[in-house]
């Protein structure tokens, strides 16, 4: 419990009431198809397409996933008893290299949310030229509910179900919601075993004592920080001392509202699946860290106002970072964001119609297949590195992220100013753009 007063969620300012514009009802089927990352996901390929008139059978090849394997994973439980899991992994591209996607644990995952997220990895890798195709997958599971041996039985007995379509030339995945760099171990070392020999490179986001990379961890949060660095200079802000509020404090915002504090920014707000927190004066946020591995959760860390998760977005700030679950800006909440930017550190957090919402209320959003890519980019050099079994110094590693985040950016920004169109378009338009160019040049077999 807070120490201090307690008091309401943060008011709006005074002549800034935002326009209450809501969509469909919350049980709707229309709110449920807003949500549906799938279909978000080809009405955003559509748009672009659409702009850049490209073939029509390059639209229809990307509205198809090369793969798809669905497995079922037994696995024996604490108490003896058998636990069968469903288990998913998707290849969605492969026409400029072999796939790359991470790995998600979670109760509520289907097979729509990984054919969108391995869609969105496509243009990602496109967007910041890395030479990857997009893949998802995970497992229809609760982690918070099973023991480390029980992850650990489920994780390897997944990755042999899997191994089949995955490899360092193939397909590589990587730590997503609800796993890390141990999972990533027990991913490498089941695949080894099964190889006969060490495989450093099926996998990425390892430990570095097993063929990681220095500056992993934090590559996804510190991307997000450089590509807003470049929008305060784009815009004609300063980065220091503007409001941040981060939705989601798992490996993504806990090091982004980090890096953000180390860049000046005032870290006002800051949430997880408790709910949120709020300080207008700023968060002490390796404070907080200390806090949430302490307990767990940041919910009753006492230095803060409590704010509720559903309301989260509509703390006053300059910049919202949500880097949470897809779907945390919809039609319903749209209308009541007080942020003048928001930069997506989670993949598809905003839908289609918020994303209308927002422009028109001169919103500036900065989309996930830029804003998140630092971890798919850090990914990369993880790869080369396991291949070439040659490792960098991390400042090498972060400058490259720099210089490769910050071209990104500029790239998005110059299609942005010449086509006249909102960030979000002009991503998809030249990550197409570059696919289209792969699909012609391969042609299609036979």
């Amino acid at each position: 419990m807070s120490t201090m007063k307690a008091k309401k969620s943060p008011a709006m300012p005074r002549g800034k009431e935002p326009s209450h514009q809501e969509g469909a009802r919350p049980d709707s089927p229309a709110f449920a198809l807003e949500q549906n990352p799938w279909h978000m996901a080809m009405r955003q390929l559509d748009r672009a397409a659409e702009r850049l008139r490209v073939e029509p059978y390059i639209t229809e090849r990307l509205k198809y996933c090369k793969r798809i394997l669905t497995v079922s994973v037994p696995t024996v439980m604490d108490d003896g008893s058998v636990k069968v899991f469903e288990g998913f992994r998707v290849q969605h591209n492969m026409d400029r290299g072999p796939t790359k996607g991470g790995i998600r644990y979670h109760p509520c995952l289907n097979l729509d949310e990984v054919k969108a997220l391995a869609f969105w990895m496509t243009m990602k890798c496109a967007v910041v030229e890395v030479p990857y195709g997009g893949a998802k997958g995970g497992v229809v599971c609760d982690p918070k509910t099973m023991s480390e041996d029980e992850l650990r039985r489920m994780t390897r007995r997944f990755t042999s179900e899997i191994s089949i379509v995955i490899g360092p030339e193939r397909d590589i995945p990587a730590p997503d919601v609800n796993t890390n760099a141990k999972i990533m171990s027990w991913m490498m070392d089941t695949y080894s075993h099964l190889a006969g020999y060490a495989v450093p490179g099926v996998v990425t986001g390892k430990p570095f004592d097993v063929g990681g990379s220095r500056g992993r961890v934090e590559a996804t949060g510190r991307g997000v920080v450089f590509v807003t660095r470049e929008l305060a200079k784009a815009s004609g802000f300063d980065l220091a001392g503007s409001k941040v509020a981060v939705q989601g404090f798992g490996n993504v915002g806990s090091n982004a509202a980090r890096i953000f504090a180390e860049h000046g920014a005032r870290v006002v707000a800051v949430s997880d699946v408790a709910g949120g927190l709020y300080d207008p004066k700023g968060i002490d946020i390796a404070e907080l860290v200390a806090y949430r591995d302490k307990h767990g959760v940041i919910a009753g860390y006492p230095k803060a106002d409590k704010v509720p998760a559903d309301s989260f977005v509509e703390v006053p700030c300059d910049i919202l970072v949500p880097a949470a679950l897809e779907n945390a800006i919809t039609s319903r909440n749209a209308g009541k964001v007080r942020a003048k930017y928001v930069v997506e550190g989670a993949n598809g957090p905003t839908t289609t119609e918020a994303d209308a919402i927002l422009d028109k209320r001169g919103i500036v959003v900065v989309p996930d297949i830029l804003a998140n890519a630092g971890g798919v980019v850090v990914s990369y050099f993880e790869w080369v590195q396991d291949i070439q079994a040659f490792f960098w110094k991390e400042s090498t590693i972060n400058e490259s992220l720099d210089d490769i985040m910050t071209k990104s950016f500029k790239d998005i920004r110059a299609i942005q100013e010449s086509k006249k169109v909102d960030m979000r378009l002009a991503a998809f338009m030249l990550g197409l753009e570059r696919l289209a160019g792969a699909i012609r040049y391969r042609g299609i077999f036979p």
